[in-house]
């Protein structure tokens, strides 16, 4: 995996283009996302990392989508990302989060996300 190719993938994401997305994943990946249960729903295969990518976007689609600064060491790497929301009123909220990766050569084996929450 090099900087730019995860950059492809979050510009991926960001679009919110499933197919696209999931072409960077390896056949026995694994999503844990950022909200849901546990905390955060884990979702193993292809199929189920599918239908979870598929939910968090849904989960999101009401707010922009903005990728940050990414970084590659090895077969790990680390990609920074927000979200922001506008509010009734005409605010915005943006919230924050980043992703830790595991690659196999220039596939994603695991995608672990975090989110910032505010109380």
């Amino acid at each position: 995996m090099t900087p730019e190719r995860l950059n492809e993938f979050g510009d991926a994401w960001n679009r919110g283009e499933v197919t696209e997305i999931m072409s960077y994943f390896t056949d026995d990946c694994v999503y844990e996302a950022s909200v849901g249960p546990e905390p955060g729903t884990t979702y193993r295969g292809r199929e189920a990392v599918r239908r979870g990518v598929a939910e968090l976007l849904a989960h999101d689609s009401d707010a922009e989508s903005r990728g940050g600064d990414v970084f590659v060491a090895g077969n790990r790497g680390v990609a920074e990302w927000s979200y922001v929301y506008t509010n009734d009123d005409g605010s915005t909220t943006e919230v924050r989060g980043c992703d830790i990766f595991e690659f196999d050569g220039d596939l994603i084996r695991r995608k672990d996300a975090f989110r910032k929450t505010y109380s």
